[in-house]
């Protein structure tokens, strides 16, 4: 048989593989869409979901395994009730991972409420909104708008142009957008929305190039987005000096396939980036890499379901069970250790507290982040009582007060 120490290494495996056979199965639904539109941010977070459920069902420390049922609605606004609703009553699942649009969103949560289930959505939305069927992990205006457009105002202008994808998180984050520009004295120059997948831009690159705005809002997503960065390049000539294209929602993927040229300068406001220099996401990276590789780039969408599916388990283990109603309890009751770093979850709004950075994208495809918050914000969904940063890029500090009232 060989030495001692080979027979108990053969003894503590067969040990912990009974131990693993007793633990309980949890199913849970992953939905994200990996064909369509967007499939490439969808693979993203198929990817980071995979690992956190890797990582959970190789750790004996946890009392369960979980059972991934795994489904693609192709982008398609009719497939996300189904098969949510498929999930939760065919196969058990209390709690659903995904979704990325807002009308995705929007059409599951009818489902995940009526059934008592959870939806765990992790990724920039444009608020006014807060589920008791809902975790809200991504970040909401007052956590990415808003202290975008208190960097760009001052720095390149009050004449901003808006495009955004056709459905209401283009059309909630150019109001609000629109509204911050307003209360400084500013003017939109244009307001344009395109199909959601629509790689049709050409008109917008032609009205931006007459009207000549001072820097260019996108609320575009997945393919229409890249689309869009590659257009512009080709106007802007390589000037450095041309408006910026800034976002709240451009990542790592759009910038992938492009030249250097068009990946480089626009700016972007987000909880994570890969190059996020922090204890917490090196030592992430860390293990990633053991996984997937050095040169593995990891992506916002990668890390807010790896996230979710983190959070859920680490309550999921206090909470012995995983019972929404519980699961609720223990989510809104303490901090979270995650790649961002430690996270909240307020007990009201069910959205969590985040801390954000904003960005500057380079010819490699990555964003070097240039400022961020000091501590996390609470989310304020509603833009309630959010103070804004002052609209100067000098000077004495003068809190301003925004109030948005949809």
């Amino acid at each position: 048989m060989g030495n001692a120490d080979e027979r108990e290494a053969v003894r503590a495996a067969s040990v912990a593989g009974a131990v693993a056979m007793k633990r309980e199965t949890v199913p849970v639904s992953i939905l994200y869409s990996t064909t369509g539109a967007y499939a490439d941010v969808g693979r993203q977070a198929v990817a980071g979901a995979f690992a956190a459920i890797s990582e959970i069902n190789a750790d004996a420390g946890f009392s369960f395994r979980i059972e991934p049922k795994i489904d693609d609605p192709a982008g398609r606004a009719e497939r996300y009730a189904l098969l949510s609703e498929a999930a939760i009553r065919q196969h058990g699942c209390r709690h659903v991972i995904g979704t990325i649009t807002s009308w995705s969103r929007k059409d599951v949560l009818p489902a995940i409420e009526r059934h008592g289930a959870l939806l765990w959505y992790a990724f920039p939305y444009e608020g006014y909104e807060a589920s008791d069927s809902a975790i809200y992990l991504g970040a909401c205006p007052n956590q990415h708008l808003l202290p975008l457009f208190d960097h760009v105002l001052p720095r390149y202008g009050r004449r901003p142009f808006i495009v955004g994808s056709n459905y209401i998180w283009g059309w909630e984050i150019s109001r609000i957008a629109r509204e911050m520009t307003e209360a400084v004295g500013g003017q939109v120059v244009s307001e344009r929305f395109v199909p959601l997948g629509s790689v049709e831009v050409d008109h917008l690159i032609a009205e931006i190039a007459q009207k000549k705005p001072d820097f260019i809002l996108s609320n575009l997503v997945g393919e229409s987005a890249t689309a869009f960065l590659a257009a512009y390049d080709v106007l802007r000539g390589g000037d450095p000096s041309a408006p910026p294209i800034v976002a709240c929602n451009l990542c790592e993927i759009e910038l992938g396939g492009l030249t250097p040229s068009a990946s480089a300068g626009h700016i972007s406001a987000s909880p994570y980036f890969n190059r996020l220099d922090t204890a917490e996401n090196r030592d992430f990276k860390a293990r990633m890499a053991l996984r997937h590789g050095s040169d593995h780039r990891l992506t916002t969408p990668f890390v807010a379901a790896y996230m979710s599916v983190s959070i859920l388990a680490q309550a999921m283990q206090d909470a012995a069970t995983d019972a929404p109603d519980a699961i609720r309890r223990v989510v809104t009751s303490r901090l979270f250790d995650t790649p961002l770093g430690p996270i909240a979850i307020n007990p009201r709004t069910h959205h969590a507290a985040l801390r954000p950075h904003l960005a500057i994208s380079n010819a490699d495809g990555e964003f070097e982040i240039f400022h961020s918050a000091a501590s996390p914000v609470e989310a304020d969904p509603y833009l309630v009582h959010s103070l804004g940063q002052p609209l100067a890029a000098d000077g004495p500090a003068t809190d301003t007060m925004l109030k948005v009232i949809k």
